[in-house]
């Protein structure tokens, strides 16, 4: 489900011809969601927490066709350099989210 929906968005940044399209207009439904949930800085870090997702997804899926010399079983080693550094931004977001919300509680109580 996930892997097809990235499929449309990259057909639909293909088509347009633009691949610098911006975050807040290409994931605008998503970050109104996000937003309204967990408050504007949260609900934007949740989006970028998606992209990651989606990035990794898509690193993943080349990966597939672009493996190793060394190794066929394991994917180029640039691709496990960049799935590497996503997975590290996505863990650094997700403790800045996890420290906004006990900020939060902290607040009301």
């Amino acid at each position: 489900m996930q892997l097809a929906r990235l499929l449309r968005r990259t057909t639909l940044l293909q088509r347009s011809g633009s691949q610098s399209m911006s975050i807040f207009h290409d994931r605008r439904d998503e970050l109104e969601k996000y937003e309204f949930m967990m408050g504007p800085a949260r609900g934007r870090l949740a989006v970028s927490l998606d992209a990651l997702t989606d990035a990794l997804i898509l690193i993943g899926q080349h990966g597939v066709y672009c493996t190793s010399n060394r190794n066929p079983s394991k994917p180029a080693l640039d691709l496990e350099t960049v799935m590497s550094e996503i997975t590290g931004a996505k863990e650094l977001i997700q403790s800045v989210m996890q420290e906004l919300e006990q900020a939060r509680e902290a607040n009301r109580a």
